[in-house]
């Protein structure tokens, strides 16, 4: 990625007032010292890299679910769904995606359709990569029914750096597939749960790129 496409790149308006406090420090660390007043500005400049919020070519194909978060996937597994969203028991493939600080941490809504359920769960901030972040670190659920008439759900996961989940989404809600829905600062995962008929298309280690990437489609 050249430089001046990083310059270009949209700013998530979340990153705003980090920004500014990140360039107002480190103004003020270069009467203190210049060598300080310099990694102030490195700062700075990781801040603007880290909020930025590029745009995304959402694929038109029907039956396929993009991925919610630029990342890599560090999972695929069966398990039940969040017991707050009342989808039942029945275990589900679940689709899990690491952010690293480096990851553009806008989320995208992986289907079009209607948001039924939300929940937010007070949690730990456990490493986002290990298996039982989904469990029992902070989270916020989400519940969709999609234009194709599939029950889905997909998680915004804290991890050890993250301490805020944005989320925009309302119950009754419409959206679009590659929606923006929120942002996790600073270092995070996010989970999908797939509906039977869904069938997941990338594998463990794959890199991600939200909004863009079929990460399920409907089986043949």
């Amino acid at each position: 990625m050249k430089a001046t496409d990083v310059v270009m790149t949209p700013i998530h308006k979340e990153g705003h007032v980090f920004i500014v406090i990140f360039f107002a420090i480190s103004f003020g660390l270069f009467f203190l010292a210049e060598p300080l007043g310099w990694v102030g500005l490195i700062l700075t400049a990781w801040c603007l890299y880290f909020f930025r919020d590029p745009e995304r070519v959402i694929p038109d194909e029907a039956g396929v679910l993009v991925s919610p978060a630029d990342g890599t996937v560090c999972a695929i597994s069966e398990a039940s769904p969040p017991a707050e969203l009342g989808m039942g028991d029945d275990p589900r493939v679940r689709v899990s995606i690491f952010l690293s600080v480096f990851n553009v941490h806008v989320n995208r809504t992986p289907a079009a359709g209607e948001i039924t359920g939300l929940a937010h769960v007070p949690g730990k901030f456990l490493n986002a990569a290990a298996t039982e972040a989904s469990e029992e670190n902070e989270r916020q659920l989400i519940r969709m029914t999609t234009s194709d008439g599939h029950d889905i759900a997909f998680a915004q996961v804290a991890g050890l750096v993250a301490r805020r989940i944005l989320c925009d989404l309302e119950i009754g809600q419409t959206v679009a597939r590659g929606d923006h829905f929120g942002l996790i600062r600073f270092g995070s995962r996010t989970d999908i749960y797939l509906d039977k008929g869904l069938e997941a298309t990338v594998k463990v280690g794959q890199t991600m790129i939200g909004g863009e990437t079929i990460i399920a489609r409907v089986a043949k």
